[in-house]
């Protein structure tokens, strides 16, 4: 079994953007019994009412996934920002395991601290708020006892109005807060932190008092698609166009 590990976050996937979903469907026919492991750190889907909300686009993503997994790679899926109500129904439909935001994976290369990156901006004061509401238990519980109709009217106009928010902001404040990342490596233990949700694809180098760090950002698919590939030779941040 290959000890290749692979790790993407930000497709966005929606039936307007079919050319999206071909891509993720190309990649993963292309790392099909050359991966040990498959990370997805967040937003596979623009938007996500709940489990029961079956349509042919996530469908056809679980088969892939699930085809995936059957030629020999582990699957794992975090929560995204978009994403947040995909549920363990979903996810084992796919041959996947949800895992927890800010979960330590082993690498070949060592451990490594891997998330969505949203709780890392806490900068965007307004978004953290309505992070720590959606997350709650009691909020996705009363959300998921109303109707598909009325999930899908909220999503739609939550979606507007974060459209809308993002517009006004200045870049700086949906970037991470530099002292957030510190700390969660040092509460953590690790050198190695990859996330995405920023959609600002780079390898930082970090010093954590006397000890060097990494932070790597995984980009947004749109133009491009982009992963992370880490195997016994290093850590590459890779990209592809779509």
């Amino acid at each position: 079994m290959s000890s290749r590990i692979l790790l993407i976050s930000d497709l966005h996937l929606q039936p307007s953007r079919a050319d999206i979903t071909a891509a993720l469907f190309a990649f993963l026919q292309r790392n099909a019994g050359n991966c040990g492991a498959l990370y997805i750190l967040g937003d596979l889907f623009e938007v996500w009412i709940g489990d029961d909300d079956a349509t042919a686009l996530s469908t056809a993503v679980a088969t892939a996934l699930s085809r995936f997994h059957e030629a020999g790679a582990s699957i794992f899926i975090g929560h995204g920002n978009r994403d947040f109500l995909l549920g363990a129904s979903y996810a084992a439909n796919c041959g996947a395991v949800l895992i927890d935001d800010s979960t330590v994976i082993d690498t070949p290369i060592g451990t490594a601290l891997v998330l969505h990156g949203d709780d890392l901006c806490l900068d965007d004061v307004e978004y953290i708020k309505f992070r720590n509401t959606v997350r709650q238990e009691s909020w996705q519980r009363d959300f998921l006892s109303k109707t598909l109709t009325e999930r899908r009217a909220f999503a739609g106009q939550a979606r507007q109005q974060s459209q809308q928010a993002t517009a006004t902001k200045q870049n700086a404040i949906m970037d991470v807060n530099a002292a957030s990342v510190e700390q969660r490596l040092h509460e953590t233990g690790q050198k190695l932190m990859i996330h995405g949700h920023t959609h600002r694809p780079q390898v930082h180098e970090l010093k954590l008092g006397q000890k060097k760090a990494q932070r790597v950002v995984l980009g947004d698919w749109d133009s491009h698609g982009w992963f992370v590939e880490i195997d016994e030779h290093g850590l590459q941040l890779e990209k592809f166009p779509l």
